[in-house]
């Protein structure tokens, strides 16, 4: 089942919409659920939701296989910049300037939607559901995966699994790695990420970036956290078509 519901963003003032999966059964058991968050929340579950019309479509997914766990997405802040502000816990590096060829001031606010996470949502999530409040997981695509790799990082006694869905982390590069390489993950109990090999189709010098972003990010991760996976899959795009496909092999990692 899937509801919908506002709350406000302290930090942002003003409102954001929160999709909320629950498991076949929910309603008529006692039990507790393992929950994962996951960002730019209109394309996780319905294609009808999403932006362009293709959404990772879980709802169908964990309701066909009756995976009892519950979801929560987090909607994306679609005014301006704001998604890349939100999901971008510094601002532009130098990897991101050579990348695209100029420089770029967005990022910086991503802390803070974090603390919204934690602070807020959590809580009220935690205190509305049936949740197992320790087993907890966040996840997310392109910038959703930078953001949930930084929580990750921040609160890795409260995210115990992270989900990196190819992943933009070349716009907080040197930031990003810095972090890993100086923060205690021994908590974190899986890590996944993924990246295609033509992510921008078309043009190969931008979709080696993206690659070799990854892989630096994996190679500093997998020395911190021994239950972690990288997959190159080839020739795959940056769109839900492609991230779709992966949805099976995600949740078979995170809960076997």
């Amino acid at each position: 089942m899937l509801e919908n519901f506002d709350i406000p963003i302290k930090a942002f003032n003003h409102n954001r919409t929160i999709r909320v999966y629950t498991p076949r059964g929910y309603q008529d058991a006692t039990k507790l659920y393992p929950v994962l968050y996951m960002h730019d929340g209109q394309n996780v579950f319905e294609d009808q939701d999403a932006i362009n019309g293709v959404s990772l479509g879980l709802k169908d997914y964990l309701d066909s296989n009756e995976i009892e766990i519950i979801v929560v997405g987090i909607d994306t802040n679609t005014e301006g910049e704001e998604r890349k502000n939100e999901y971008c816990p510094w601002v532009d590096g130098e990897f991101s300037k050579n990348l695209l060829g100029k420089p770029s001031y967005t990022g910086g606010k991503g802390d803070a939607y974090v603390d919204f996470i934690v602070s807020e949502l959590k809580p009220y999530i935690d205190s509305t559901y049936r949740t197992l409040s320790e087993s907890t997981s966040i996840g997310g695509v392109s910038l959703g995966g930078l953001i949930s790799t930084y929580a990750g990082c921040k609160y890795p006694d409260i995210f115990r699994n992270v989900v990196s869905i190819s992943s933009a982390y070349w716009r907080n590069q040197e930031e990003i790695e810095k972090l890993l390489r100086n923060i205690n993950l021994s908590s974190i109990e899986k890590f996944y990420m993924d990246s295609g090999t033509t992510e921008v189709k078309n043009d190969e010098r931008i979709s080696k970036g993206f690659l070799e972003s990854n892989h630096r990010i994996y190679n500093i991760v997998k020395e911190k956290i021994p239950n972690s996976t990288f997959l190159v899959i080839e020739d795959a795009e940056h769109h839900y078509s492609y991230f779709k496909d992966r949805v099976p092999g995600i949740f078979t990692y995170l809960l076997s």
